[in-house]
């Protein structure tokens, strides 16, 4: 069995400094005591080898054999003691792909209640359309396998209630929504800086995520073998408006409200699970967003770009701050994402293996002109200062150490270290449902044209 950790071969970061010295009664220590035995307790592993035996291997299945759920498959099975023995699909070309890609041994079904009457398989993956999230999350964890289940955690806000109360009464299973970054490094050191106070108060935070190549936009290809002969259609629909046939639907489903959250349910999603693992936040209050499709004029009903605003409260653990988030399929220079928070006292942008904080340099008290200003104005006299005599910030950036296998690894590595040692993860249905429900609620709010208002800790909608 594995060392209780929920670390791989990656903990720690290098610091490389572009300019000034910030004081080491500042910031934290780079790599703190703690990252330090852990990287200890990994080496230990690595040189034994981490061996399994047939008996103690997690099996785990694929339900979604898609071009995401690939990716979660062959991540996972990276994981020391992990063997994927099953997959599910509604489509034959990728059932018989995957035989390709994970061994002809490999059972196949496109039924995915046959999966979850396995009893040799302890933990499944979904990486469905969204509107088959919270149907085989509840049926899974029912039939006691643990589950990791792609973002948004539910297609709409009234399901997530049943997935929250599903992995409560199920006390065997660990359940992990898949918003990777919530495992990353990079949202680990953002947390310990602004707990340590290297930007001072936060007060508003923005996140942006901008595609422009054809898939990036979901214009997946259509295979040219697509009918209702190798697309199981009606199974699809099984929990929604039935149709004909169509494969645009089936094959580039997020661009329609029937099965898919738009570009908020996509990409807000992440940045929402980023932002609340490091600030400690269960969710905003008030939000509204705009938007509109701009460019993908192609029969899509969601907007390729959008923007969203979102008033987070005052509580316990952080003060009232501001959100602003965008997307943008229309990016002609694509692939730029980042969650940037800003403080009284500096500001950090926030990746999954980097952070980059500028820090204010600090004045003393005398020579501040902002405080100077506030003497004068109080004693009745104007005071003006000179713009240049004031310094650039400090600019720190920690990025991963070499071999950093990256969140989608580590993510994964928590989640079967949990269901080894019954324990927790960091994503559990309470924390996806708390993600979603502003994501799905900036689609209501841009559909509907109005202000929505949420109420994070009583998980409801309030009317106002």
């Amino acid at each position: 069995m594995p060392v209780n950790s929920n670390e791989s071969n990656r903990r720690g970061f290098i610091s490389k400094m572009a300019k000034g010295v910030i004081g080491a009664s500042l910031l934290p220590n780079i790599i703190t005591a703690a990252d330090k035995k852990r990287n200890i307790e990994w080496l230990a592993r690595q040189k034994n080898n981490e061996k399994f035996s047939a008996n103690d291997q997690l099996q785990i299945a694929l339900i979604g054999a898609g071009g995401m759920g690939t990716a979660d498959a062959n991540t996972a099975i990276q994981v020391p003691g992990v063997k994927l023995i099953a997959a599910c699909d509604l489509y034959d070309g990728r059932l018989a792909d995957a035989k390709k890609k994970w061994g002809s041994d490999i059972y196949t079904t496109r039924d995915y209640r046959e999966i979850l009457e396995r009893k040799d398989i302890d933990a499944v993956i979904i990486a469905t359309p969204d509107h088959w999230h919270k149907d085989i999350s509840v049926a899974a964890m029912n039939k006691g396998k643990s589950v990791y289940c792609e973002k948004p955690m539910v297609h709409d806000i009234t399901e997530g209630a049943a997935v929250v109360d599903a992995q409560n009464r199920n006390k065997g299973v660990v359940y992990e929504v898949g918003s990777q970054g919530v495992s990353s490094l990079g949202n680990e050191k953002a947390r310990q800086l602004l707990k340590d106070g290297a930007i001072g108060q936060l007060n508003y935070a923005e996140g942006f995520w901008a595609r422009m190549s054809p898939f990036g936009a979901w214009q997946y290809p259509i295979p040219a073998d697509a009918s209702p002969k190798t697309v199981g259609w009606d199974a699809f629909l099984a929990n929604t408006n039935k149709r004909d046939f169509d494969p645009l639907r089936f094959f580039r489903w997020r661009n329609y409200r029937d099965y898919g959250t738009g570009v908020s349910g996509d990409l807000f999603v992440h940045l929402f699970s980023s932002l609340h693992l490091v600030t400690g936040s269960i969710g905003p209050e008030k939000i509204m967003a705009t938007g509109g499709l701009r460019y993908w004029k192609d029969g899509r009903e969601v907007p390729d770009v959008m923007l969203g605003m979102f008033d987070y409260p005052e509580t316990d653990i952080h003060p009232a701050f501001n959100l602003s988030l965008r997307v943008n399929f229309v990016d002609g220079t694509g692939g730029t994402n980042y969650l940037r928070m800003v403080g009284s006292e500096g500001s950090m942008t926030v990746e999954w293996d980097k952070v980059t904080l500028y820090r204010n340099k600090a004045y003393a008290a005398s020579d501040d002109p902002l405080l100077q200003t506030k003497k004068s104005q109080d004693s009745g006299r104007q005071y003006v200062y000179d713009r240049k005599s004031m310094l650039p910030p400090d600019k720190v950036e920690y990025s991963a150490e070499e071999g950093y296998k990256g969140a989608h690894f580590d993510h994964f590595y928590n989640l079967f270290n949990a269901v080894r040692t019954k324990g927790k993860v960091a994503e559990d249905a309470l924390f996806g449902f708390r993600a979603a429900a502003p994501a799905l609620l900036c689609n209501d709010s841009y559909f509907n044209n109005k202000i929505t208002y949420w109420d994070p800790k009583n998980l409801k909608v309030v009317n106002k």
